[in-house]
């Protein structure tokens, strides 16, 4: 089975990888041409005029102009599906967006699976991601044996687009407030004079944890802010769930501050560091040094 991948980023390349380990035959592209080379290191080959027509590409990049873009711009990779081919969308996107992509996809003879993605680069290349999939049945029967490879868990919310964006909406919210709420806990620890370490041991254990604060208080502790998965990844998400709530008519206080801090980390420099950065943006009001403070 013939895949084609758009977008090779820290998700892309670990799901590309693992189509590859499934035996999948993978053509992909990315504009970062360090990335392509690791995609060709582990098997994959490029996507270009000369690659053969694919049954299943998955597209896998920042946000909706780039899913545009990358599947119906003027190279788009959608003209490389065979007729009756399947397109899995994984960005980030308003269910509005979604519906759209679908439809437009419709024109052209081909399926559209509304799948974003949830777990992170490690399990992205573990091949254990959660999908949040949306689509029709055609467009499911296509994608299975991909969407197999590349999640642990598939979710089916529907039998068209708009219902995996609205579930992924859902997870962004909890994430970037539980991120923002894990960044105020290490500050606050600090503030108090507590061993940071102590703080992920007893806490872990304690009520107030989740996977979040688990997930990226080490971080903070270590003192380790490369981007896995960057703060500027938040105003974008956190902007699509403020924009859905707004229309309809729904006040959502903690994201609007959440929003708000995200916003004000990356102006002041942090934009492309791992979103643990945070703990620091807030330490640094009171003057409190963290591990690795920017």
């Amino acid at each position: 089975m013939i895949v084609h991948f758009a977008g090779l980023g820290s998700m892309g390349l670990g799901m590309a990888r693992s189509l590859l380990r499934a035996g999948f035959d993978v053509h992909g592209r990315d504009p970062d041409p360090a990335r392509v080379a690791a995609f060709e290191a582990a098997g994959g080959r490029v996507l270009g005029a000369a690659s053969p027509p694919a049954q299943v590409l998955v597209c896998v990049v920042l946000n909706a102009a780039q899913t545009r873009a990358a599947l119906f711009g003027a190279d788009g990779a959608a003209g490389a599906l065979v007729a009756g081919g399947t397109i899995v969308g994984c960005a980030t996107v308003s269910p509005a967006f979604a519906t759209e992509m679908e439809t437009e996809a419709r024109a052209r003879g081909l399926h559209y699976l509304d799948a974003p993605i949830s777990g992170g680069a490690a399990r992205a290349a573990e091949g254990r991601l959660s999908i949040m999939a949306a689509g029709t049945p055609e467009a499911f029967d296509g994608a299975t044996p991909v969407l197999a490879a590349m999640a642990e868990t598939v979710h089916r919310l529907g039998g068209c687009a708009g219902a995996g964006s609205a579930m992924k909406a859902v997870n962004q919210l909890l994430a970037g407030v539980h991120i923002m709420a894990m960044g105020e806990a290490m500050a606050f620890a600090a503030s108090q004079g507590l061993d940071l370490a102590r703080v992920l041991e007893v806490i872990r254990v304690s009520a107030g944890t989740s996977w979040m604060f688990e997930n990226r208080a080490p971080q903070v502790i270590a003192g380790d802010y490369a981007p896995r998965s960057a703060v500027d990844i938040w105003p974008k998400d956190l902007g699509i769930v403020a924009g859905i709530a707004a229309d309809a008519g729904l006040a959502l206080p903690l994201v609007a501050t959440a929003l708000a801090e995200y916003r004000a980390a990356s102006a002041a420099g942090m934009g492309r560091r791992d979103d643990a950065v945070v703990a620091c943006h807030v330490a640094a009001r009171a003057g409190i040094a963290l591990p690795g403070d920017v």
